[in-house]
């Protein structure tokens, strides 16, 4: 079960399995359901998650009731409202399953933690930051930027397997494209 964890950390920094066992020792395993809410708006935030199977999507309510899909998240991936986390605050965003989903959890003090305890981890988690700030800029980017075939093609090169598993409806939200223009874009 770990080993995932494991692989996945190995691809930026070595550890030995000493490290990786005081490593592991900081997360914890939990299983949600399909629909399932991780955390909603408003509520403090006290995990960093890394999802080990399913599907995330990481939405924002505005005061109109309507959702704006910021991100998905699937497996290999790391996912919260990293504001709200790093800072202590209520969200400002809501984490929901769309599919069964298991995640590892981490939470800031076994995130500060495991700074001082290896010293390698923060190399780690930088990569993974600097990765995640440099797709979000692409996000904002391609939004301001591309028209929504564009942008839809660019979403299938990057991740070929996401309109399998989203509704089309959550698709065109994700693009911010109407549900009849995906469809058109589709075909």
């Amino acid at each position: 079960m770990s080993e995932k964890l494991r692989d996945h950390m190995e691809k930026v920094i070595s550890l030995t399995d000493q490290e990786f066992q005081l490593v592991f020792a900081h997360f914890t395993l939990e299983n949600f359901k399909k629909n399932e809410f991780i955390f909603q708006q408003g509520d403090s935030v006290k995990y960093v998650y890394f999802i080990r199977s399913g599907l995330l999507k990481l939405v924002y309510i505005d005061d109109l009731g309507r959702e704006h899909i910021v991100s998905f998240a699937m497996e290999d991936w790391w996912e919260s409202d990293f504001s709200a986390f790093f800072n202590s605050t209520k969200a400002s965003f809501s984490l929901k399953c769309l599919e069964p989903t298991t995640v590892f959890c981490l939470s800031l003090k076994g995130y500060t933690q495991l700074g001082i305890e290896i010293p390698q981890i923060e190399r780690f988690f930088l990569q993974k930051s600097n990765a995640g700030f440099i797709a979000s800029q692409q996000r904002i980017l391609s939004l301001l930027s591309r028209n929504a075939k564009e942008r839809y093609e660019n979403l299938l090169k990057q991740y070929p397997t996401l309109p399998q598993r989203v509704s089309k409806t959550q698709l065109a939200a994700f693009l911010g494209v109407s549900r009849e223009t995906l469809s058109r874009l589709y075909t």
